[in-house]
């Protein structure tokens, strides 16, 4: 398995999602299946909101894991990308892109976890904490600061 850390400079609460915007439709343009882990219902109807509209001209097709597709009553899980909580979760896919606090119990159901961490000192000290969970699993997380 492979863990990413995105060091973010921003302090702002969107800031996660807003990477998290972006890291999705490159994953999605690569041909990944994404899971997007939030924390609570409400972050992922943020994230579910804002991938419609973060940039102008982008097309990431997703749905939330629990809610019907709308037009047809597909389910989530033929989303290319799938957003879920603790309480509804989709343990499934190529990319996971962990918005939570925690680390899943299901993480290793990936190849490749990506893990982003605020500017502030709530988010650093939860970041520190899940990349020491990876590293007493063994894994050597990458840590790449991302500024803007």
């Amino acid at each position: 398995m492979r863990v990413d850390f995105y060091i973010l400079e921003s302090a702002s609460p969107s800031g996660r999602l807003q990477f998290a915007c972006r890291l999705t439709e490159k994953a999605y343009g690569l041909d990944n299946k994404v899971y997007a882990h939030t924390a609570t219902a409400t972050d992922a109807q943020m994230l579910d909101d804002l991938l419609w509209t973060f940039r102008q001209g982008s097309f990431v097709p997703h749905a939330c894991v629990g809610q019907e597709l709308e037009g047809n009553s597909a389910t989530a899980s033929g989303a290319p990308v799938r957003i879920g909580t603790p309480e509804a979760s989709d343990a499934s896919g190529d990319l996971l892109i962990n918005l939570a606090d925690a680390v899943p119990e299901f993480v290793d159901e990936f190849e490749r976890v990506a893990e982003s961490v605020g500017g502030d000192e709530a988010a650093v000290k939860a970041g520190r904490a899940r990349f020491k969970q990876y590293r007493d699993r063994g894994i050597e997380p990458v840590t790449h600061k991302i500024s803007g």
